[in-house]
């Protein structure tokens, strides 16, 4: 029965004048409007039913600018891999969006999602790392926790945390800076360099305030904790209270000595002065001293080591010489009364004794004199010598005794 509709009408198309070619006008228009629409979808990312997906959901703290549906693109290291498809809001007050990604792209459960914008005007997609392996992959339908995502800052949250003075004065910079960019291309460049000399002057002065920065949060941190000791101390605290009450009232009871201590504390610190300059001379002299005697502390060890053989030594030779001593006593007792009665002969001695050295002197250079004398001299009164007794003469011969003619001229 179709078929007999589609003869009939393909011949009333035939018989009709101008009938067929407005029917193969319009088939031309439909197919080059499918044509057209199929581009349009595809440019579009289109996803049709029957494609192939797998569906992920992620919470975050906040989603501005998303709007499902349009287009809103899911890249993993910068490539798309899907797209948003729904927003929605949990019991607990955070945005859940749900993520439709193309097959192929195993993403695993340590990924992380950050929300970003793609343009100034806030179009926004979400950018997911695929994560490791070892943590295994998320299946069709999980669920990525709000830790596991991030959110960009906008400009209105930083802009409502100020007050109303600083926008104003915000405005006025900008409003400035628009006047002071007009003329950017002649004045800029002059003034960068004025800025970045000031900066390399002002960069010490930066480092020190950093430092400086460092001690007071070190001293924040302290008294802190210094705080919160005494705060879980109640008791404690409130004696020491007590006791800094006491001192104050006391020290307002005793004004007048307290001022008079004042009065007094100049002088006993220039006599504290005093004795430190005196204290210093007395350590610069024992500075000397101790060197000395720091080398002597390094030598004494082995002289005492030497004494101690030296004691040993005078030990040995005092109990070796402990019998002749013992015999020599009863030879001093006899010599006693001759050094008694030698006593009184000492006084005529001593001048004797004061000569003895320059004769001893003048003998000593007529030694060989003396000995020679001795010698003739025991010669001429001698009888006898090594080889018994004998009988000496001397006598005397010259040319006048002799009785011999001599003649002169000759």
């Amino acid at each position: 029965m179709i078929k007999s509709r589609i003869v009939r009408g393909w011949e009333r198309a035939r018989t009709v004048p101008g009938l067929g070619r407005d029917i193969t006008a319009i088939v031309a228009l439909i197919v080059a409007g499918l044509l057209v629409a199929g581009f349009i979808l595809a440019k579009q990312r289109v996803h049709w039913p029957w494609q192939d997906e797998v569906i992920l959901k992620a919470d975050f703290r906040s989603v501005p600018a998303i709007s499902p549906g349009n287009g809103q693109e899911v890249r993993i290291a910068g490539v798309t891999v899907g797209r948003i498809t729904e927003a929605d809001v949990t019991d607990d007050g955070r945005a859940r969006l749900t993520l439709s990604l193309d097959p192929g792209h195993p993403v695993y459960k340590d990924t992380h999602l950050v929300l970003r914008p793609k343009t100034p005007l806030n179009d926004m997609y979400v950018e997911m790392s695929q994560g490791t392996k070892g943590a295994g992959e998320l299946e069709d339908g999980a669920l990525i926790p709000v830790e596991q995502t991030s959110n960009p800052v906008q400009v209105d949250e930083v802009l409502s945390h100020l007050d109303e003075s600083t926008r104003k004065a915000l405005t006025s910079l900008l409003g400035e800076s628009d006047v002071a960019l007009a003329s950017a291309a002649t004045d800029l460049p002059a003034g960068l360099d004025a800025a970045d000399q000031t900066l390399a002057t002002f960069k010490p002065v930066v480092k020190e305030l950093a430092k400086r920065r460092e001690s007071l949060a070190s001293l924040v941190t302290a008294l802190q904790s210094i705080a919160s000791a005494a705060g879980k101390d109640d008791e404690r605290l409130q004696r020491l209270v007590s006791s800094l009450a006491t001192t104050v009232t006391t020290l307002a009871e005793h004004d007048d000595d307290v001022r008079a201590a004042l009065k007094a504390l100049p002088g006993a610190t220039d006599e504290l002065r005093e004795a430190t300059t005196a204290v210093t001379g007395l350590s610069a002299e024992l500075d000397p001293a101790l060197v000395n005697l720091k080398k002597a502390s390094g030598e004494l060890p082995s002289a005492l080591e030497s004494l101690g053989d030296v004691a040993v030594e005078v030990e040995d030779t005092a109990r070796r010489a402990r019998p002749v001593v013992d015999q020599l006593r009863p030879v001093v007792a006899d010599l006693r009364p001759f050094v008694n009665a030698l006593a009184p002969t000492l006084a005529d001695v001593v001048p004797i004794a004061a000569r003895l050295d320059l004769g001893t002197q003048v003998l000593v250079d007529r030694m060989v004199d003396l000995q020679a004398f001795v010698y003739n001299t025991a010669s001429v009164v001698s009888l006898q010598d090594a080889n018994g007794g004998i009988l000496r003469g001397q006598a005397s011969v010259n040319l006048s005794t002799l009785p011999i003619p001599i003649n002169k001229d000759r």
